[in-house]
């Protein structure tokens, strides 16, 4: 049946041109606008800095001693890669969230609500910038004649791979995580607040970056 194998084949690549056409393949990307970061309102950065040294002034009253240095790093962001700042940047609004999450500062989160809503709408907005795993190796398996169709559905490959300086910093905050206190993470965390949103405007800026 020559004409039945080549009306299938001929529907099967119409098909594809339509699915291609229906779904880009940066249809099922989330889009990465930064750009509001770039520069941060004087009015967030007075509501972090109220909240920074109220966090102070508890910590003075308290007999905390904490010698975490996960912030401490012998290189400057801009020498990352713009996707290792992004993850750089997310991995530490991860931190600051889960630590505000559990504060010991009684009454923090409560009085400090604005601020912490802008930091968590920061990480938001970085998740799904930079993509560090593979699809699902799962695909519909179609046949070998109807090019375009494998394409859009193969899984696709690691779209960044974090710098071994990156991963070599990922992994002490995971150490931290592990063998330091909560109220010491979140003494990091919180004194550090600055240090934090200054990488959110680097990785905002990207190749513009200082």
């Amino acid at each position: 049946q020559p004409a039945s194998g080549q009306s299938l084949l001929l529907l099967l690549l119409l098909l594809g041109t339509s699915l291609l056409d229906a779904f880009p393949h940066n249809a099922s990307q989330k889009s990465c606008g930064l750009s509001k970061y770039h520069f941060l309102l004087p009015s967030e950065l007075k509501l972090i800095q109220d909240m920074k040294e109220q966090f102070e002034e508890t910590m003075l009253l308290s007999d905390r001693k904490c010698n975490t240095r996960v912030f401490h790093r012998k290189w400057k962001t801009a020498e990352l890669s713009v996707p290792d700042r992004v993850l750089l940047v997310e991995a530490e609004l991860d931190l600051v969230m889960e630590a505000l999450g559990h504060p010991t500062a009684p009454g923090l989160a409560e009085r400090h609500r604005h601020p912490l809503s802008f930091l968590a709408q920061a990480r938001e907005d970085l998740r799904g910038c930079v993509s560090v795993s593979p699809a699902s190796p799962r695909a519909p398996v179609l046949p070998a004649t109807a090019p375009g169709l494998t394409d859009m559905f193969a899984p696709q490959a690691p779209k960044h791979q974090p710098s071994g300086k990156l991963r070599h910093w990922l992994h002490k905050l995971e150490v931290a995580k592990e063998r330091e206190t909560d109220g010491c993470l979140e003494a990091s965390a919180i004194l550090h607040l600055f240090q934090v949103l200054s990488d959110l405007k680097c990785a905002a800026l990207r190749e513009e970056c200082p």
